[in-house]
């Protein structure tokens, strides 16, 4: 069973800062891709960024500059660093892992965490 477990959502003001992580628990291939992916209310769920485990990045139309991610792959876990926040960055943010040890990908996602930018 792989379990992701994500923690450092909450509230902040409009230009402020947030870091994301995720860590996941069992048994994941070592070629897998860890990301994020955002909902909004109203809006569909969108790409936030994603990290391959040779570390390759990709991100959401015009976050890339004020979102980071990363990962350690010793731990399983992924991190994603906002900064400059803007309130329609308000949304839950949920964690992927893509797994593709098995023949066929398998997607496993955490609970959400909540991120609310106040203006």
């Amino acid at each position: 069973q792989v379990q992701l477990v994500e923690s450092g959502g909450g509230l902040v003001q409009a230009g402020g800062s947030l870091r994301l992580s995720c860590a996941a628990s069992g048994k994941i291939g070592s070629i897998n891709v860890m990301g994020w992916v955002r909902r909004a209310p109203g809006k569909q769920r969108e790409l936030v960024a994603a990290i391959t485990s040779a570390g390759s990045t990709n991100y959401g139309d015009s976050l890339k500059g004020r979102f980071t991610i990363s990962r350690n792959n010793a731990k399983n876990t992924v991190y994603l660093q906002m900064n400059s926040l803007k309130p329609e960055d308000t949304a839950v943010y949920y964690c992927n892992v893509r797994d593709y040890y098995y023949s066929s990908p398998r997607d496993y996602w955490g609970q959400g965490t909540q991120v609310t930018v106040s203006s």
